[in-house]
């Protein structure tokens, strides 16, 4: 009988301001995430309602990124629908709760209370951010041996499955091998999240593909509903997966991408006057790199839609 639990718990750490949740009657705070506030409501289900915070180098900014929860959620939505036949998804309604705020609108969803698998599941196609230090290190990522001469942004010659641990909020995730993963979880349900996770990748690489995307990586969350096995959080946004311009990938150096890179950027560049190895929060955003993440988070969506945010 598996035992693993719904929810992590522990102190929320990593924030520079601590969010108060929303009380809404009929439902239940639960936990507060990097970027979702989760609730159950009065039939057992889980509401997910996903913020505009954004994070970075562990930690949650107190600056937040304008319609952010409102693109995760909607890209969420369009990715499940073209996977379904793959894997079910665990999205029950997008209606809005009653009491709930207004605001809540088009980043809330009804979800399925599953039994949560404590892994997150990483599929990559091409080689960079920690995979490439690994690499650089040993010539493998996760444990899995990786040819010669690979440098950042290389195509793999596969893609490959690279699990990590699921870190608390302010933590690290952590790489771990797939032998880890099938002795903490077991043999079978191991290799059923690796399928899987290797042929949704799949699946959605090449649909990025065709509209000028190349899906570098990316990572899932799966739980049970009874013995099935059931896709849920977030799926391929720019928060959870990194999507390059393809017409301008060119391996061996750093690539552009639709994410919270000029985010990155700034708070490492001496603008910010942040040091990400002292134990300071860093500083608020300035506009400029607020207007310029929110344009991005939205040029993905459009690309990848072929709809027109509104």
């Amino acid at each position: 009988m598996r035992s693993w639990i719904n929810l992590r718990g522990g102190t929320v750490s990593g924030f520079v301001e601590k969010p108060e949740p929303v009380q809404v009657p009929g439902l239940t705070h639960l936990h507060t995430g990097k970027v979702r506030d989760l609730y159950r409501n009065e039939d057992g289900d889980l509401v997910m309602v996903a913020s505009d915070r954004m994070s970075a180098y562990d930690w949650v900014l107190p600056t937040e990124i304008p319609d952010k929860g409102r693109v995760l959620t909607q890209l969420s939505l369009w990715w499940f629908d073209r996977l379904s036949d793959l894997v079910p998804h665990h999205v029950l309604s997008t209606e809005l709760p009653a009491g709930a705020p207004a605001d809540w609108a088009g980043r809330t969803l009804i979800c399925s209370s599953l039994n949560m698998v404590p892994v997150e599941c990483v599929a990559r196609g091409y080689l960079t951010g920690s995979g490439l230090v690994e690499y650089n290190e040993s010539r493998t990522v996760c444990g899995l041996a990786l040819p010669e001469g690979l440098g950042d942004g290389s195509e793999l010659p596969a893609p490959i499955f690279t699990p990590a641990t699921k870190a608390a909020v302010g933590d690290h995730d952590e790489n771990v091998s797939y032998e880890e993963v099938a002795r903490q979880i077991g043999a079978e349900t191991a290799a059923m999240l690796r399928q899987v996770t290797l042929a949704v990748y799949s699946r959605a690489r090449d649909i990025a593909r065709e509209r000028g995307i190349i899906l570098a990586d990316t990572k899932f969350e799966f739980g049970f509903r009874g013995e099935h096995l059931v896709l849920a959080d977030e799926v391929l946004t720019p928060d959870s997966s990194r999507f390059w311009p393809a017409d301008q990938w060119q391996p061996g150096r750093a690539q552009p991408s639709y994410d919270k890179q000029f985010v990155r950027d700034w708070l490492t560049s001496p603008a910010s006057g942040w040091d990400r190895r002292s134990e300071q929060p860093p500083p608020a955003l300035p506009q400029e790199v607020v207007d310029a993440t929110r344009a991005k988070y939205i040029e993905a969506y459009e690309l990848l839609t072929g709809n027109t945010w509104s």
